[in-house]
């Protein structure tokens, strides 16, 4: 099963009616990803334009980050006591979790009802399934009421199906680096072209640190298109509470932009990275001109992200040695990699074992290099229901020669704890969200409604 942008999925995760629906949707349009809006635009005329009866929307593009910025937006938006819609891709165990009605999940049989209606009235015209995912995001969107709407990117922005909205309360452009090339350009600044695609005139936008080819290039396409853009360094600021010159023990921060100062829990999502995205989050519903009560910004602190920095709990933890630790996170690319790397600075009191899966397409170099100093072992991880899982043998190469085959987890964990000493370790499962699907699956993890 695949879709036009945001990711494909396996067809395991497509199952029931809904993966009946949208294998026979597949068969309307060939290819894996076609970055075009003519299509959708047509359907959506024929469904009568839900996307235009949405509530303010928040429209989110970039490399990395995307996720955790959605999900910190619907914590900000939830505890200000907004019914909050959002739709993300893709997903990792089932195709529900792409769709949040005003805070629930979409059931299936909502889900089902929908896609069937979308390709009635679609009667057999080319369409690409994630083009159809779009419209059946926006169609539920349009019949439950909310006061804020999330929409992430599939892939790049200016082309993406989700680039349909005319009018978003604001954008926000995460960090930027090498992924999709053959899509969007080999280049940051023609991949920063494609993300800044989603600006629009007077729609205020934000982004946070960038590489200066990144920062030109966002800066004259908001100029361009006559987009108020505000970023990090200039027009905002967060950073960890200082007091006497040590950061404060409870890791809160503080936000600050022309409208003043805010202070923010610390994030609840891992990694250092999550303290931009949660600038992200903060900056453009404070440009959105959304009023939000002083509670919502204590979301920061209740966000929930599953594959992110996500600590397991569940049977593959539970079988590992007592006093190990288990992780998980589905980055993917190069700039994936430094960011973990980031992480796994602090992680060095104990051994980490590191079972790294990822996808045929990805840089898996890239992703390997920034990490393999912190990795006590590595092993190379594919998964039978891992869609286009790189071949062992490639990660074996990529790490030069480093990594041992797995060839996967549960093999790969009883080999570690064969090994065991009896000291604490620490396993981290990284390098594809569809292997982080697989291990979310075999922890015993389900999306929660």
């Amino acid at each position: 099963m695949t879709s036009s942008t945001g990711g494909s999925a396996p067809t395991t995760e497509f199952s029931g009616r809904t993966g009946e629906v949208l294998e026979r949707l597949n068969r309307l349009y060939p290819a894996l990803i076609d970055l075009s809006l003519g299509r959708l635009e047509t359907l959506l005329g024929k469904l009568g334009h839900p996307e235009e009866k949405l509530p303010p929307v928040i429209h989110v593009a970039g490399t990395n980050g995307k996720g955790s910025t959605c999900a910190t937006l619907r914590a900000i938006g939830e505890a200000a006591g907004l019914r909050v819609h959002v739709m993300t891709s893709p997903h990792l165990v089932d195709v529900t979790e792409r769709f949040r009605l005003a805070g629930t999940l979409v059931s299936e049989a909502e889900l089902v009802a929908t896609l069937e209606e979308i390709e009635q009235v679609n009667a057999g015209a080319p369409i690409t399934v994630f083009e159809v995912l779009t419209a059946a995001g926006f169609l539920l969107f349009s019949r439950h009421p909310a006061e804020l709407a999330i929409i992430e990117v599939g892939l790049g922005g200016r082309c993406d199906a989700t680039n349909v909205l005319k009018h978003p309360a604001a954008c926000i452009v995460t960090s930027v680096s090498m992924d999709h090339e053959a899509f969007l350009g080999n280049t940051l600044e023609a991949i920063a072209a494609e993300k800044a695609g989603i600006f629009k005139p007077g729609v205020p936008a934000v982004t946070g640190a960038q590489p200066e080819a990144v920062r030109r290039v966002l800066e004259a396409q908001a100029r361009t298109v006559g987009a108020p853009l505000a970023c990090r360094g200039e027009a905002w600021q967060i950073a960890p509470v200082v007091s006497s010159g040590v950061a404060a023990e409870d890791g809160s921060l503080i936000f600050t932009d022309s409208q003043g100062s805010l202070t923010l829990p610390a994030p609840a999502l891992t990694g250092p990275w999550q303290m931009e995205n949660a600038g992200l989050a903060v900056a453009a519903l404070r440009v959105s001109g959304l009023s939000v009560p002083e509670a919502g910004w204590q979301g920061v602190g209740k966000v929930s992200w599953p594959a992110r920095m996500q600590q397991l709990h569940g049977a593959l933890a539970q079988s590992l040695p007592a006093g190990w630790e288990l992780w998980l996170d589905g980055g993917h690319n190069p700039g994936a990699g430094h960011a973990l790397a980031q992480e796994l600075q602090t992680w060095g009191d104990e051994p980490l074992h590191l079972l790294v899966g990822m996808k045929q397409t990805k840089d898996a170099s890239g992703f390997l290099n920034p990490v393999l100093p912190y990795a006590t072992t590595l092993w190379a991880i594919s998964e039978p229901t891992q869609h286009l899982a790189l071949p062992v043998e490639a990660i074996v190469e990529a790490s030069a020669g480093k990594a041992q085959v797995g060839p996967t987890l549960v093999r790969a964990l009883d080999a570690l704890k064969a090994r065991s000493d009896g000291q604490p370790a620490r396993v981290l499962i990284c390098g594809s969200l569809y292997l982080a699907g697989v291990a979310l699956t075999q922890d015993g993890w389900t999306p929660r409604a």
